[in-house]
């Protein structure tokens, strides 16, 4: 059997490397150990605050075992960052959550400043945040008749003043504006009493109804009325120009002959006005006449079924010029401690009282106060003592907008007919001045009684109650 000699290595060979293998072997292993990094726990915890934070067992990445750069078929090839990081994170519990972010580099980190924009101001911000709030276009065609109805009545002075004037720059006009401009100022139509100027097809025209329904109004009866006696309405408050009175009892928009039938109602207003070129004529046919003294008692006892005023009614607006200047929405100021003049007349031509109440006259525009302006409140009361009337400082809406102008604010108008005060009719028309305070006490009454009874109903926004003063 042969024997077999063992041969003594070389000591060197006890240290021999391992059968080298291709650097293409070596970096394909690199990479695997960078995909292999997902499941490896980080160096610590990220987290907010020192009281979350959780240390986790320090990390040793594996060493290479040659520093420096691969080589790959003898080019140079930088190792690759994974392009995440892995995060270690623990909830209340204990339990290990993991989860892992994005890596930025310096060049691909998002900048402050490129991600934080400053703008500008917005175009149009100062429109939405303007006082004046214009009428859309598409408004309903009743409601533009409406609006252009209450235009007409409110500048119907200027526009008949001006077609007059330019009348008078025609010299072919001149033969008839000559004399028609004498009887003008000459005619006693206006206090005569007759109303034979009075067009019923004129009060009863359509267009009123556009008019009175523009606020709305209506008219509303608390009492029959025997149309064998004589009235005086008074009409409170004044307000600035007293729509409610002229739809209630200058027109039949409300149906006043449907409410109180078999009496003839007449809406008196300023003898000047009748001296207005053709503004006197149109005044006329609405059955308008002169709040003068002759007027008043012309009409009351002239006419009628008996020849001597049955059946017939004036309307008086007793606070006049001076109760304007109170006119405040939210308030009631009525001026009437002291005006018994009409109540003198209900006296001494027997007619009956009957007080009338508007409900939102007052609302319908705005004015300048006599607390806050006390000069112009004087120059006011100045011009009515001089001319008899006075000029409210006043604004409402306007055609096309909601805020400026003087046409009325679109607010409720409810006028509200009391019951009648009966009068006795003095004799050989001496009037006694106790008789006078006590019609005018129950006259108040049956006012006051009028606002307890409606003001829930038609003053909801009311900021004082009823006040006499003056």
């Amino acid at each position: 059997m042969a024997q077999t000699i063992a041969t003594p290595m070389p000591l060197h060979a006890e240290k021999q490397q391992p059968p080298s293998k291709s650097y293409a072997d070596a970096a394909e292993r690199e990479s695997d150990r960078f995909r292999g990094l997902e499941n490896t726990p980080p160096t610590q915890f990220i987290g907010k605050g020192e009281a979350e934070r959780q240390r986790s067992p320090p990390f040793s990445q594996p060493r290479h075992r040659k520093s420096g750069s691969l080589r790959v078929n003898g080019a140079s090839k930088q190792p690759k960052e994974p392009p995440f990081i892995v995060e270690d994170l623990r909830d209340k519990d204990g339990q290990q959550l993991t989860s892992t972010k994005l890596r930025f580099d310096d060049q691909q980190k998002p900048s402050k400043t490129q991600t934080e924009l400053v703008s500008g101001r917005r175009a149009g911000a100062k429109w939405e945040r303007s006082h004046i709030h214009f009428a859309p276009i598409s408004v309903p065609f009743q409601r533009r008749l409406q609006t252009f109805m209450v235009l007409a009545h409110t500048l119907c002075i200027p526009l008949f003043l001006t077609t007059f004037f330019f009348l008078c720059s025609i010299p072919l006009f001149w033969p008839i504006l000559f004399p028609y401009t004498i009887y003008v100022l000459l005619s006693s139509a206006p206090s005569s009493g007759t109303l034979s100027h009075r067009s019923p097809l004129l009060r009863s025209l359509p267009i009123w109804s556009l008019f009175a329904s523009y606020f709305p109004a209506r008219l509303h009866r608390s009492a029959r009325l025997e149309p064998t006696r004589k009235y005086i309405f008074g009409y409170h408050p004044h307000g600035i120009i007293s729509h409610g009175a002229f739809a209630a009892f200058g027109t039949e928009a409300l149906g006043f002959s449907q409410l109180f039938p078999g009496i003839t109602n007449t809406l008196l207003t300023l003898d000047t006005n009748f001296r207005v070129p053709l503004y006197r004529d149109y005044a006329l046919a609405l059955g308008l006449a002169s709040v003068s003294r002759e007027s008043c008692e012309n009409i009351l006892s002239k006419g009628g079924p008996n020849g001597e005023g049955m059946g017939r009614a004036i309307t008086i607006v007793v606070g006049g010029a001076r109760e304007s200047l109170d006119a405040q929405p939210g308030t009631l100021n009525l001026v009437l401690k002291r005006r018994k003049g009409f109540v003198k007349l209900a006296i001494r031509t027997g007619a009956d009282l009957v007080p009338v109440l508007a409900f939102g006259e007052n609302e319908l525009y705005d004015q300048v106060t006599s607390d806050s302006h006390p000069f112009v409140h004087k120059v006011q009361m100045a011009v009515k003592k001089c001319m008899g009337f006075t000029v409210p400082l006043f604004h409402a809406r306007g055609v096309f907008n909601y805020d400026v102008g003087l046409m009325p604010y679109r607010k409720p108008l409810n006028v509200v007919v009391g019951r009648p005060i009966k009068v006795v009719q003095a004799k050989d028309g001496k009037v006694d001045d106790g008789y006078v305070d006590e019609i005018h006490r129950l006259y108040v009454r049956e006012l006051e009684q009028i606002w307890e009874e409606w003001r829930e109903r038609f003053e909801i926004n009311r900021r004082v109650e009823l006040r006499i003063i003056e």
